[in-house]
Order: structure tokens, then C-alpha cells, then sequence
């Protein structure tokens, strides 16, 4: 721990407290601070997402019993929350990247865009995952 030192140069006898270092408590959430975790997390779970994208597509591959299994379980309300949940994340992930790649560019820094970009990343995501299974079940006349 450092001690402070008075006006004259010498040292105080009582000792500064400083943090070791910052911590998510010192600061405020921000919606680009939000985003960054979430791209972090999108990330992770497309790792799953896509072992069930193998599943499935292994399972058309062994036979008409095993694909009927598969999609029935992918028929499910559980099934339908993870299928979209899939679809969210491979799009919040997709739109997170381009956000990146436009920092990558030196582009977008000031505060005000790094926010307005921010927002559209998770707005974006949201519609256009709201377009897919709107037109999933438009098409297939309910979900």
C-alpha cells in the first residue's frame, strides 16, 4: 500500500486506499458495454447451436425415423425457444461483427456512434429475427 506525503515531502503516516484495479461495480452499464458481453455470449452459444444444426442434419443423413425424432423434439415449445434463441444470436453475432469490422477500419470511435451502433446491433438483431419466424410462420400458417 503507498503512503501518501504531506507538503513538505514526508512521508503521512496514515496510507492512501486505492482500488487494486477496476471492477464492473466502479462503472455504469452502457448499452455498448452490454453489447460487447452479449457478442461474447452470442459467440458461445453458437458453438452449441450448431451442434444441434448437426445433429439434425445427421439425423437426415441416418434415416427418415431419426430426422422425425429430431424434428419432433425441435417441434416442441422448448425446441421453438432455442430454435429462435439460435436464430437471435447467430443474427446479434452477425451484426456484432460488422460492428467490429468497422472499428477494425478506424472508423466510429466517437461516443455518440460507438451508442447509435451499439443499439442498432441489438435493434437490427431483434428485427430481423422478428422477420424470419414471422415469415416461418406466416408461411407454415402458425408456429
Amino acid at each position: 500500500m503507498a503512503e501518501a506525503k504531506s507538503a513538505s515531502g514526508a512521508l503521512a503516516s496514515q496510507p492512501v486506499e486505492r482500488p487494486l484495479s477496476p471492477h464492473l461495480q466502479v462503472y455504469r452499464m452502457t448499452i455498448s458495454m452490454f453489447m460487447s458481453i452479449m457478442h461474447r455470449m452470442t459467440g458461445a452459444a453458437l458453438y452449441f447451436g450448431t451442434l444441434l444444426l448437426a445433429a439434425w442434419l445427421v439425423s437426415a443423413a441416418i434415416g427418415p425415423e431419426a430426422f422425425d425424432t429430431v424434428n419432433g423434439l425441435f417441434n416442441t415449445v422448448l425446441g421453438k425457444l432455442v430454435l429462435i434463441g439460435y436464430t437471435w444470436a447467430l443474427f446479434n453475432h452477425a451484426l456484432g461483427g460488422i460492428r467490429h469490422f468497422i472499428w477494425d477500419s478506424i472508423h466510429g470511435y466517437d461516443l455518440k456512434t460507438v451508442d447509435r451502433m451499439s443499439w442498432m446491433t441489438l435493434l437490427g438483431s431483434l428485427a430481423l429475427t422478428g422477420a424470419v419466424w414471422g415469415y416461418v410462420v406466416a408461411s407454415r400458417g402458425g408456429l
